[in-house]
């Protein structure tokens, strides 16, 4: 479905999603995918909430070094 298709009919085309989704396509390439939620799933999401703790900085190796030496 083309972009301009699809902001000309989002709100309908939202309520009657299937659960394979709509491929929206500019100049007939694929840009989206938009898919409904698994309404199982949908219950996860924030469920950990205030339950992790991160320690140290993420992406960190918890090394420190000095680039100039």
């Amino acid at each position: 479905m083309s972009v301009s298709r699809f902001k000309e009919q989002c709100l309908s085309l939202v309520d009657t999603l299937d659960p394979e989704g709509l491929v929206i396509t500019k100049r007939g390439k694929p840009v989206a995918k938009v898919f409904p939620i698994n309404s199982e799933c949908s219950s996860l999401i924030g469920s950990l909430k205030g339950t992790l703790r991160i320690h140290r900085a993420l992406g960190s190796t918890g090394l420190k070094w000095d680039a100039e030496s």
